[in-house]
């Protein structure tokens, strides 16, 4: 991983040197990102849960193509390690929000869903989210457009 940063931080030094503009957009996009984060981790904590139990709660029912999720990709989808992601899951099965079951064609795999409870949460949480991404869309779509030219 270090390996990787240290390439795209020497392939950065070979390009141009920024600009005033660009320093002050790539600034608005870090702000606009941290607004929406703000919002986020709030309105989770709204909803009786933690900024982490709900974006596990969206990465188990936002695999592509199914609701259910294997540890190691819930683990990847929240850049933590394996053992954090079990013990994430141990606190989401404690509150009634997710199941643990075997995979029937691999014993080796545990795969976790959502429970009606974490279902009707998380339903509420992202229309919230999907109303705040909806009002802060323009602006973000306005800065992304700006790196592109």
């Amino acid at each position: 991983m270090a390996v990787i940063a240290r390439r795209k931080a020497e392939n950065a030094d070979n390009h141009h040197d920024l600009t005033k503009a660009e320093y002050e957009t790539l600034a608005d996009f870090r702000y606009q990102l941290r607004r929406f984060r703000s919002f986020s981790q709030s309105a989770a904590r709204a909803g009786g849960l933690t900024s982490r139990q709900h974006q596990a709660l969206l990465s188990i029912i936002g695999q592509p193509g199914r609701d259910v999720a294997t540890i190691g990709e819930l683990a990847d989808r929240l850049l933590i390690q394996h053992h954090s992601a079990v013990e994430l899951t141990d606190r989401l099965v404690a509150l009634d929000l997710v199941h643990r079951d075997h995979d029937r064609d691999d014993k080796r795999k545990v795969l976790i869903s959502l429970t009606p409870r974490a279902r009707k949460l998380l339903a509420r949480m992202s229309a919230m989210h999907l109303e705040e991404l909806r009002r802060l869309g323009p602006q973000l779509a306005q800065l992304l457009a700006r790196f592109g030219s």
